[in-house]
């Protein structure tokens, strides 16, 4: 009982840091540190993890919107499409033999820190309006699409391919995109996790309360710190936890 608190203490702070700087899926750190530690099958630690991700974004989500950093409107458009073609990219995955990449997440988790690090998203929100209303629902729909499919696909990667398109694509001022991130990644995290019990049973229950408790916990005070912290601080932040989990989450992997 002890060795399961401390492994789900440990990765709910990895995971709620994660979520609340960077919109970041539970999933990338809680997996791995319960597959490896606790000898857990992976459907099951997935299924945790991703319920553990419910609460997480949802009240990482509410920070953002109490700070106005969430674009809520553009952010349902993405979240419908993306929840629509992450089915079909599973559907077309299941086609495919050896299609999955589930190390591609943890990658980009690293790349995307060092590149919040070295080149940080300064984009203001005067910048953001400047965009018409039409081009942004556009933008959103086929950028959802986008999502939706390379993550049913590969099987990983939603948080961050989101914060990395909202920053990147379409343009968004950091916090907002983050907020906007963790405010779809509630949705979907929710739908994969009653998926997930569904087909899977219930898990652990000492290890899903363990690591939901720690996961909201530390997701509620970086998404505090985010929305107090400047453009600069928050970009360096953010990219020094993105970083630091991914080569981690790495050396746990293959170490």
């Amino acid at each position: 009982m002890l060795l399961k608190f401390i492994v789900c203490f440990i990765a709910g702070i990895g995971a709620g840091l994660g979520t609340g700087f960077a919109g970041m899926s539970a999933a990338a750190v809680i997996s791995p540190m319960l597959i490896t530690f606790l000898g857990m099958p992976a459907y099951e630690a997935v299924g945790i993890a991703l319920a553990s991700d419910v609460l997480a974004s949802a009240v990482s989500a509410y920070t953002y919107g109490k700070n106005k950093n969430l674009d809520i409107k553009n952010g349902i458009v993405m979240m419908i499409s993306v929840l629509c073609f992450t089915l079909f990219g599973s559907f077309i995955a299941s086609l495919v033999p050896n299609s999955t990449m589930g190390n591609f997440s943890v990658f980009m988790t690293f790349l995307l820190g060092i590149k919040f690090i070295v080149k940080p998203v300064m984009t203001t929100k005067e910048s953001m309006t400047a965009v018409s209303t039409k081009k942004r629902f556009l933008q959103s729909i086929l950028c959802g699409v986008l999502i939706g499919f390379i993550c049913g696909f590969v099987g990983a990667g939603g948080g961050m391919m989101m914060l990395l398109i909202l920053t990147t694509v379409l343009g968004y001022e950091l916090k907002t995109a983050v907020g906007t991130s963790v405010f779809i990644m509630t949705f979907t995290a929710l739908t994969g996790s009653l998926s997930h019990f569904a087909i899977g049973g219930m898990p652990d229950l000492w290890c899903l309360v363990f690591c939901i408790l720690s996961t909201l916990l530390w997701a509620r005070i970086a998404a505090l710190f985010a929305n107090k912290a400047s453009a600069v601080v928050l970009n360096r932040a953010t990219g020094v936890v993105l970083a630091v989990l991914g080569a981690a989450i790495m050396a746990v992997n293959y170490l």
